[in-house]
């Protein structure tokens, strides 16, 4: 669960984390107000679930609470497109005002689960900001990593040596340490995949504070933090993302004409991986899981038949255990079931009652082809749309 970067700061603060200190503004006028009682110049940013906000214009300077709500204004209600976000963008429905602070050099933090060692790693760079990724992408080496213990355990004079030689000033050192230190703590406790700061200022009088912030949660491991549960921003989720969820379906929104139907989070992204490597978009990543019914299915289907962008639809599924094939073949026909939109289906299907689910799919009503294997599945699909493009 992506937490907001108001809410990411939020939870740092309990950590003694320095921060710049900002409150969350819903109208332009608000957003005035916040930046009167905060004094001196602000940052007004937008409050969305990506990155690269900065330089897309989501984060804007203010000298004076008349510029900070010229500023909401602008951006309040509008769809921001960052290098992160899907090509409709997502919707701000929120603002951050921050005190803005002066630091002429910053650093990046950022804590993940290294997936290869299964423990927690701490990557760092000497130099932090807007421009990380593209200096990142250039010079790799910049990037420095620090392995911790599977409970984030550490050795702190270990630790403190990696800092040095990233470069942190000795004049820093003990903040930058003790920021670390914190970040590991809240990773920990709070069942973080990832928490990363960037910037963290270096400010004058050898203090460290970070100007931006962001925290995703396990998602599984809620259950073991009711308060953070409750700021998951239920109100403005991905409607269709969240109707998935609610029928057993993992499911992500993508942009591509390509509806996938599959069973499994393996096979979904190997399913993924093969269209976009024959030259195809996926509009969607699908993880029906195992007790999913043959409505709640269709439900998932139903999400894809009506984006306008699919052009085809792509099965996939392997049967066994409590998802038989049939069970798919069942939930197409109830999706399409007094539809008007309907799109030609590439039907591959293996494992338990297959054969039944391959005559049951040429019943449907859209034209429906049975491929050999998952290869020359893909490959129709990818026909599919180029022979009708829209």
């Amino acid at each position: 669960m992506y937490l907001h970067e108001a809410h990411a700061k939020d939870l740092l603060s309990r950590y003694g984390i320095a921060l710049p200190g900002g409150r969350i503004a819903h109208s332009p006028e608000e957003a005035a107000d916040h930046a009167t009682a905060l004094g001196g110049s602000v940052a007004v940013k937008a409050l969305i679930h990506a990155g690269g906000r900065g330089l897309a214009g989501g984060v804007r300077m203010a000298q004076t609470p008349a510029e900070a709500k010229d500023h909401a204004a602008d951006m309040l209600g509008t769809n921001l497109v960052t290098a992160q976000t899907r090509s409709r963008g997502e919707t701000v429905h929120e603002i951050y005002i921050e005190r803005a602070l002066d630091f002429s050099r910053s650093l990046y933090l950022s804590l993940i689960i290294d997936q290869r060692r299964a423990v927690p790693t701490l990557l760092a760079a000497a130099e932090g900001g807007t421009d990380l990724e593209e200096n990142a992408a250039a010079a790799p080496a910049m990037i420095q990593k620090y392995p911790l213990a599977a409970d984030g355990r550490h050795n702190p004079a270990a630790l403190a040596a990696f800092l040095d030689m990233l470069g942190v000033p000795d004049s820093h050192a003990g903040s930058v340490l003790a920021i670390v230190e914190s970040l590991v703590g809240a990773f920990i406790d709070s069942d973080a995949t990832l928490i990363e700061v960037n910037p963290l200022a270096l400010m004058e009088d050898g203090t460290a504070t970070a100007i931006d912030a962001k925290i995703i949660l396990d998602g599984n491991a809620l259950f073991r933090h009711p308060d953070l549960a409750a700021l998951g921003d239920t109100a403005r989720a991905d409607a269709v993302e969240t109707l998935a969820q609610e029928n057993e379906i993992n499911f992500v929104r993508m942009d591509g004409e390509i509806g996938l139907v599959v069973n499994g989070a393996g096979l979904g992204l190997a399913t993924h991986d093969m269209v976009i490597e024959a030259g195809g978009r996926p509009a969607n990543f699908m993880d029906i899981r195992t007790m999913a019914t043959a409505d709640q299915i269709a439900t998932g289907i139903g999400l894809l038949l009506d984006d306008p962008g699919v052009r085809v639809l792509l099965v996939n599924v392997h049967g066994g255990g409590m998802t038989t094939c049939d069970r798919i073949s069942d939930a197409l026909a109830i999706a399409m079931q007094d539809r008007e939109r309907t799109v030609p289906v590439i039907f591959r299907v293996a494992g338990q009652n297959a054969t039944e689910a391959r005559e049951a799919a040429t019943g449907l009503p859209t034209p429906c082809t049975i491929p050999e294997n998952m290869t020359e599945a893909v490959r129709l699909a990818v026909a599919e749309v180029a022979r009708c493009p829209s």
